[in-house]
């Protein structure tokens, strides 16, 4: 029978419908699956050619979330790539595998995969005109799962010129290795970016 309250102990016993309240107060007590807890953020206001985050995955969390907001390239037309730290090492080899879907105000769509890249897209296409950014949020799994590949998958709104875009998709990298980290840069080989990047642990339930 499920319980509510502070495990292991000051606990009830619950018949598995939770009201309202309930779920509220277990949410604040940050108990409630799916909760998110802060783990890191970055906010890049001069272009540079990476944003580094190390050693946030932990065994703490089955899923992350990554959200970017605000994101520019200093390249027309491209946008935000990630790549996973593996035991501290950065695999930056073309061994990443990934597919989305696209589509524009103008009424053209696209779709774009590989299985050979050095790196995942998680971002919609952008430049750097005022007001022009892409946004998006990306859920990462398994990090810290040696005997496993880490997923993502992505979802992506941008501003190019005067139209407007989206993507949709996921990810792997096709190695079971420990990843405690990952960069973002630009798709662009020597592009840059700027942007802001928060890092949330997903929380199962009783997680403390």
């Amino acid at each position: 029978m499920p319980y509510i309250g502070t495990q292991p102990n000051d606990v009830k016993k619950n018949t598995g419908l939770y009201t309202p309240s309930e779920i509220l107060q277990l949410t604040k007590d940050g108990s409630w699956g799916g909760s998110l807890e802060l783990i890191s953020s970055q906010t890049v206001t001069s272009m540079t050619s990476a944003v580094d985050f190390t050693n946030v995955f932990t065994d703490k969390y089955d899923v992350y979330f990554l959200e970017t907001k605000k994101v520019q390239s200093s390249v027309n037309g491209y946008t935000t790539g990630i790549q996973f730290y593996e035991s501290g090492v950065l695999e930056s080899a073309g061994v990443y595998q990934y597919g989305l879907q696209g589509g524009r105000t103008n009424g053209t769509f696209s779709e774009g995969r590989s299985t050979s890249e050095a790196h995942i897209h998680i971002g919609a296409d952008t430049n750097t005109n005022s007001g022009n950014s892409s946004n998006s949020y990306t859920y990462i799994y398994n990090p810290t799962n040696s005997s496993k590949y880490t997923f993502l998958t992505m979802h992506a709104t941008g501003q190019y010129d005067a139209v407007a875009n989206f993507r949709f998709g996921g990810g792997v990298l096709p190695q079971a290795s420990t990843v405690d980290g990952f960069r973002l840069k630009s798709t662009h080989s020597t592009g840059q970016i700027t942007g802001e990047f928060t890092l949330y642990g997903v929380k199962n339930i009783w997680v403390t």
